[in-house]
């Protein structure tokens, strides 16, 4: 093997190196934005569904459930399969979150 051959491996192998802790940190802050991005689009995706049946004369239940249909459907749509208890935990926020659904305040005994 040629001395520049060696040179050249040693230098790319030193630049791997150097530079692998940048690369991986790249990777990682590239994954995180797409956990939010997709956390953002389950989000709005849930806050439609649930308002979109608010007015409907239905049960609490069965609007959950059909919410959480929805939600379902709207993001295999998008190519994302999510389990269904990330769905479920998206549409209770959003629930929780809407304005539009009833609250029900508990007395306190004094």
């Amino acid at each position: 093997m040629a001395s520049t051959d060696r040179a050249s491996i040693c230098t790319g192998y030193f630049l791997l190196k150097q530079l692998k802790p940048v690369l991986d940190n790249k990777a990682e802050h590239a994954s995180t934005e797409q956990s939010k991005a997709l956390w953002t689009l389950l989000e709005q995706v849930a806050d439609m569904a649930v308002t979109s049946l608010v007015s409907q004369d239905k049960s609490g239940r069965e609007k959950f459930d059909e919410a959480s249909m929805i939600v379902n459907d709207a993001m295999k749509k998008q190519g994302y399969k999510l389990d269904s208890q990330v769905i479920h935990t998206a549409v209770q926020s959003a629930y929780e979150k809407s304005d539009l659904t009833p609250t029900v305040k508990i007395k306190e005994d004094k």
